[in-house]
């Protein structure tokens, strides 16, 4: 498909300017002041702002195994219209990405459904158990991304290190979820002064950043690339910190829910606000922020983990942990932190595009020409709520259904291809 975008501005120079953009065989063939719009598509942004599609490595599209929380279908419809158009799925599906089996039913079912391009993790450990290693080689070949055991933590440092000697081999990175199963005392949101009030148990924070301070070493020794998932605690940036300053091949990520509310934020047992990691306090909330302004935090994730609705009304200590966030990322950013001055228009688009294709050595995410036309077109004007019934993804555990922001993705295009186009 030929496509010309008119009417637009992009970012040049930290503003936004006007220009126009040709897209032919799936790539960005000019951007330029005006482009003959002959034997093209013509799409009008209406003034409004074109950026490269955003990546998200951090997301759980639940299939196989957890349909009736999502599918890969609702899940890259929803990261399509919030702008993204390439994710990394988590590997905590049933069956889990282990083998080339499990690996290869996983991608005919992102060739079939997928509307948005789709990286999906291996997991480091057969089942995510922590037993035994799966055979990294074989995962390679067959077209993984990363290892992961997200949702849970490699709990032995032998295991860990072996994986990451293994991974290091195939110049492939960890990517850790960090967690001391031996620290977590059956928490369901952060120990601290809120949990207190509440009267429910609480996750220490060292639970987090011990586990880090173990990795980091670890990664130093097989020298491997090693990524943090998640990161939520001011100890755990000290950790990332110094270790970048001692030139460990360590990344990291943050989310918008962990950027945005704290501990505080949390308004009674309400398993809406029951996330992992959880909620921390506001110090760790301005550490990361810090940590991403300065660089020891590399860029943003959304973390994105549906659940059905009833599986989130019930107290606290018994739902499981997660926010759903593709749908709502870009916006709460925008108007929280652009809009605030905090970050700037080019900083926020750097931590969802550049940042995190430069962390793992990946060819999207950026608006230039000769790249892949992967595009969002935002509405950065329009102020409305975020609405649940609006979702394209099954479920809508969020705190933040109501609140009113702008920056809304309008239509969103991955391979040359419109994936999203707003209803109006």
């Amino acid at each position: 498909m030929s496509l010309i975008i008119k009417n637009g501005k992009i970012l040049l120079e930290g503003q936004l300017v006007h220009k126009e953009v040709e897209i032919e065989d799936g790539k960005i063939k000019r951007i330029n002041d005006y482009i003959d719009a002959e034997n093209h598509e013509i799409i009008d942004a209406k003034g409004h702002f074109i950026s490269a599609g955003f990546v998200d490595v951090h997301v759980h599209l639940r299939e196989p195994g957890g349909e009736h929380k999502e599918t890969i279908e609702t899940g890259t419809k929803a990261a399509a219209r919030g702008g993204f158009t390439t994710v990394c799925p988590m590997p905590n599906t049933k069956p889990v990405p282990d083998s080339v089996e499990h690996l290869d039913r996983l991608h005919k079912i992102i060739d079939e459904h997928a509307v948005v391009r789709v990286l999906p993790y291996a997991s480091i450990t057969v089942r995510q158990a922590g037993k035994e290693h799966v055979d990294f080689k074989a995962l390679k070949d067959r077209g993984m991304f990363q290892f992961t055991d997200d949702g849970v933590g490699v709990q032995t440092a032998s295991m860990m290190y072996e994986a990451m000697q293994e991974a290091a081999k195939i110049d492939k990175a960890i990517v850790a979820h960090c967690e001391d199963n031996s620290l977590i005392y059956g928490g369901a949101m952060h120990e601290g002064k809120r949990s207190e009030e509440l009267n429910i148990p609480g996750i220490p924070a060292i639970c987090e950043a011990v586990q880090i301070a173990r990795d980091v070493l670890l990664a130093e020794a097989a020298n491997c690339h090693y990524h943090v998932c998640h990161v939520s605690t001011k100890e755990s940036v000290r950790v990332i910190r110094d270790a970048k300053k001692a030139g460990i091949k360590v990344t990291a990520e943050v989310t918008p829910h962990h950027l945005l509310l704290t501990e505080e934020d949390v308004p009674g047992d309400d398993a809406i606000y029951k996330m992992n990691p959880p909620l921390r306090a506001k110090e760790d909330r301005d550490a990361l922020i810090e940590a991403l302004l300065d660089g020891t935090i590399d860029c943003i994730a959304t973390d994105h983990a549906p659940h059905a609705k009833e599986e989130k009304e019930v107290p606290m200590v018994d739902a499981p942990f997660g926010i759903v966030g593709s749908e709502t990322a870009f916006q709460l950013l925008y108007t929280n932190f652009v809009k605030t001055g905090k970050f700037t228009l080019e900083q926020l688009v750097s931590f969802l595009t550049t940042k995190p294709c430069e962390t793992f050595n990946l060819p999207y995410g950026r608006l230039e020409e000769g790249s892949y036309a992967d595009i969002t077109i935002i509405d950065l004007d329009t102020e409305r709520p975020i609405l649940a019934e609006e979702f394209a993804s099954k479920s809508s555990n969020t705190p933040f259904i109501g609140e009113v922001v702008s920056g809304y993705p309008i239509l969103t295009i991955c391979d040359g291809e419109i994936i999203y186009k707003e209803e109006v």
